[in-house]
C-alpha cells in the first residue's frame, strides 16, 4: 500500500512518501526550487518521493491532502460576516483567489497531479483529504515510539481550529478537545513577530532568539489586555487589538497605542523595546504551554506527549515543559510545522482510514528526518565537476580527519552528507560546522556566512553519550527542538560590570567553555548526535573530541539569510562560493577555497529576499 500525502497552496509545500506504513521518503519544495517556503504544489518534490520509494506514479494507491480547502473557505467567509462591514478591502482582495482556486482546490490538485505525475492516471479516485489539526497530530503521534500518548497541537490555524487535544492508543488517534479561531496562540505570536519588524511564518524564530536580550516587563500588559489565560490553559483573545480576521496586516491601532508606537520598520535597528516584546511573548507562550501540558496530564492521565504543530517548534517553551517533568516523555515532530502536515495526512489515511496496523520503532519513525535526496559519490563529482569546482576525493578516515584539523583551525566548514533533512533544522546532513569554543565565531558566522543579524544563535551538536556533562537534559533531543542551560561546570562567571549590561551589548560577553553556542541566558538548543542515525557525523565530532576534549560542534543551516537549505552538491558549491565557508566536504569530495577560480566567486547576499 502507496500513499503520498501533500501540504501545498499556503507556505512549506512538501510532499512525503508512506509505503506500507513506512515513511520511505519527506522533502519540501522549496529545497528543489530555491524558492523559501515555496507554497506551490509540490511536483519536485513528489517526483523524488518517486525516486527514493522506487516506485512510479502508477503505483500510488492513495494522494492524501493534508486539510480540508472548503472548510477553510467556510471559516474565512463566517469571519468576514461575522466583522462585516470592517474589513471590506481585505474581502475584495481575498475572495477572487479563493473563487478561483482555493474554494475549488480538488480539481485544482487533480490537474496540478495530471500535469506533473501523469495525465494517464484518473487522480480524483485516488484523492483524498485529510483534516489540518488531525494532520499535524498524526504526523506527532503515528512516528513517536509511544503505544499510546496525549497529542497537543498548537499553530496559527487550520481550518477552524487554532489549538488541539487528541489522545492516541495503537493505530487509534481520536481528538478530545479543541480552541478556535479566531484565537490562537500561534497568531498571538505572529503578530509580536510582525509588530517587531520580522516577516511572519519565519521570523518567529527570531522572536524567540530576541527574548533572552530583553525583560518580560509587557507580560501584565498582554495578560490584562491581549489574552484572558485560564488556569486550564485556555485563552480567550481581545480581537479589537488584533487585525488578521479582516485586515491585511496582524495588529491594528489599538496595539500600537498599547505598546507605545508603530511597528518597527523590517531590516532598521532593533531596540530594547522588541527585545522586551519579544522577552514578554515568550514568557505569556510558555505559560499557555505549560497550563494546557497540566490539564492535559490531568484530565488524560496519560504519561507520555506528543507535540505539532508550529508553536512546537519554540524550543525553548519545549524545554521548559520538559524540565517540568509533567511527562514521563516527549515526542516532537521535527517537521512540526505545515510540511510535517503532509506526513501527518499520509499516516492518518493509512491507519485511520483504512484500518492498518501501526509498527513502534524504538528510536522514531522519523529516520533521524533524513528522509530527503541524497547522492552517489559519482553524482557528488560529477556535479561539481560541471559546476567548475575543484576537488579531491578522500577515503573515510582521511576526510574525518582533515575536516576536524580544520574546525580545530578555525575554519567554517561546509558539511553535506547521505540525506537530505525534512524539516527546518540542519541536523548534519546540510550543515555549516565551526568550532563552539571561540568567543568569535558566533558573530562572525552570523555576519560573514550566514549574512543575517548579529544576535541570532548557533546550535551545538554533540554525542549523545555526552550530553549530561555539558547541558542540563539527559535525554535524546534528535531534532533541535529542546532549549537546556550550560552545566554550571562548563559556565563561565560574569563580572559585575558585565551583569549590568543591557540588550544587544550582552552579546559578546563569554559565558561557557563553549561561548559560539551559548545564548545569553546561559541556554543552547541542542541536537544529541546519534551513532544509529547519523555515524559519519557521530564519527566528525568523535574525532574533534579527540582533539579537542570537546564532544560539540556548532551546527547551523547549509545556507544564507532568505536562501533554502541546500540539497545537491551543485546548491552546496553556490553557497561555498559565495560566502565565507572555507572548507567544504561534499560526500568524500574536499575542497578548499583557495584552490577554486575566483571568477567563481559572487556577492551570495543579493540573491535571494530576505526573511
Amino acid at each position: 500500500m502507496n500513499i503520498m500525502g501533500i501540504s501545498a497552496y499556503y507556505h512549506d509545500s512538501a510532499a512525503c512518501l508512506v509505503s506500507d506504513g513506512e515513511l520511505v521518503a519527506a522533502a519540501q519544495e522549496e529545497r528543489f526550487t530555491r524558492k523559501k517556503h515555496d507554497p506551490s504544489f509540490p511536483a519536485n518534490a513528489a517526483r523524488y518521493c518517486f525516486r527514493a520509494g522506487g516506485l512510479c506514479p502508477a503505483d500510488v494507491d492513495y494522494v492524501v491532502f493534508y486539510d480540508k480547502p472548503f472548510s477553510k473557505f467556510e471559516r474565512i467567509f463566517e469571519t468576514y460576516l461575522a466583522f462585516a462591514p470592517k474589513g471590506f478591502k481585505s474581502f475584495a482582495t481575498s475572495m477572487p483567489v479563493w473563487l478561483k482556486a482555493k474554494l475549488f482546490q480538488r480539481a485544482l490538485i487533480t490537474e496540478a497531479l495530471s500535469e506533473h505525475l501523469g495525465s494517464d492516471i484518473d487522480w480524483s479516485r485516488r484523492l483524498r483529504f485529510s483534516e489540518h489539526h488531525l494532520s499535524h497530530a498524526a504526523s506527532a503521534f503515528f512516528p513517536s515510539p509511544f503505544h499510546d500518548a496525549a497529542v497537543l497541537t498548537m499553530d496559527g490555524v487550520g481550518e477552524w481550529t487554532t489549538t488541539s487535544l487528541a489522545i492516541g492508543k495503537g493505530k487509534e488517534l481520536s481528538v478530545y478537545k479543541e480552541i478556535y479561531f479566531p484565537h490562537s496562540l500561534g497568531l498571538l505570536y505572529s503578530a509580536f513577530t510582525y509588530y517587531s519588524g520580522f516577516k511572519v511564518n519565519s521570523g518567529e524564530y527570531k522572536l524567540m532568539g530576541l527574548a533572552p536580550y530583553g525583560e518580560p516587563k509587557y507580560v501584565r500588559l498582554i495578560k490584562e489586555r491581549l489574552i484572558d489565560i485560564k488556569e486550564d490553559g485556555s485563552f480567550h483573545l481581545d480581537m479589537s487589538f488584533f487585525d488578521y480576521c479582516t485586515g491585511l496586516t496582524m495588529t491594528n491601532g489599538r496595539f500600537e497605542t498599547l505598546f507605545g508606537g508603530p511597528a518597527r520598520r523590517p531590516e532598521s535597528r532593533l531596540t530594547q523595546r522588541e527585545m522586551d516584546l519579544a522577552a514578554s511573548i515568550q514568557a505569556v507562550t510558555e505559560e499557555v504551554v505549560l497550563k494546557l501540558a497540566k490539564e492535559i496530564r490531568t484530565m488524560t492521565g496519560q504519561r507520555k506527549l506528543c507535540l505539532a504543530g508550529g508553536v512546537a517548534l519554540n524550543c525553548v517553551a519545549n524545554g521548559k515543559l520538559l524540565r517540568e517533568e509533567l511527562f514521563d516523555n516527549i515526542w516532537i515532530q521535527p517537521a512540526a510545522g505545515d510540511a510535517g502536515g503532509a506526513v501527518g495526512a499520509a499516516l492518518a489515511a493509512y491507519h485511520l482510514m483504512l484500518g492498518k496496523p501501526r509498527s513502534i520503532h524504538s528510536g522514531d519513525g522519523m529516520n533521524g528526518a533524513y528522509l530527503g535526496p541524497e547522492f552517489s559519490q559519482c553524482e557528488i563529482e560529477e556535479g561539481l565537476g560541471k559546476a567548475g569546482a575543484v576537488f579531491i576525493t578522500e577515503s573515510d578516515e582521511a576526510l574525518i580527519n582533515n575536516v576536524a584539523h580544520a574546525l580545530v583551525d578555525g575554519k567554517a566548514v561546509g558539511w553535506m552528507q547521505g540525506r537530505m533533512e525534512f524539516g527546518p533544522r540542519a541536523l548534519g546532513g546540510r550543515s555549516i560546522l565551526a568550532d563552539p569554543r571561540s568567543p568569535t565565531v558566533q558573530k562572525q558566522l552570523n555576519l560573514k556566512v550566514k549574512y543575517r543579524e548579529s544576535f541570532r544563535p548557533f546550535a551545538p551538536s554533540i554525542l549523545r553519550e555526552d550530553v549530561s556533562q555539558w547541558f542540563q537534559l539527559n535525554s535524546d533531543s534528535p531534532y533541535m527542538l529542546l532549549v537546556a542551560d550550560v552545566m554550571s561546570t562548563k559556565q563561565l562567571p560574569m563580572s559585575e560590570k558585565q551583569k549590568q549590561l543591557f540588550g544587544i551589548d550582552k552579546l559578546n560577553v563569554v559565558r561557557s567553555e563553549i561561548p559560539a553556542v551559548t545564548h545569553v541566558d546561559y541556554s543552547a538548543r541542542v541536537q544529541t548526535v546519534h551513532n544509529t542515525t547519523n555515524p559519519r557525523f557521530h564519527r566528525l565530532i568523535s574525532k574533534f573530541k579527540e582533539l579537542t576534549g570537546c564532544p560539540v560542534l556548532v551546527n547551523t543551516s547549509f545556507n544564507v539569510r532568505g536562501e533554502p537549505i541546500a540539497c545537491t552538491p551543485e546548491d552546496a558549491f553556490r553557497c561555498f562560493m559565495g560566502t565565507e565557508i572555507e572548507l567544504l566536504a561534499v560526500g568524500n569530495s574536499l575542497l578548499r577555497k583557495e584552490d577554486q577560480s575566483r571568477a567563481l566567486m559572487k556577492d551570495y547576499r543579493s540573491c535571494y529576499e530576505l526573511d
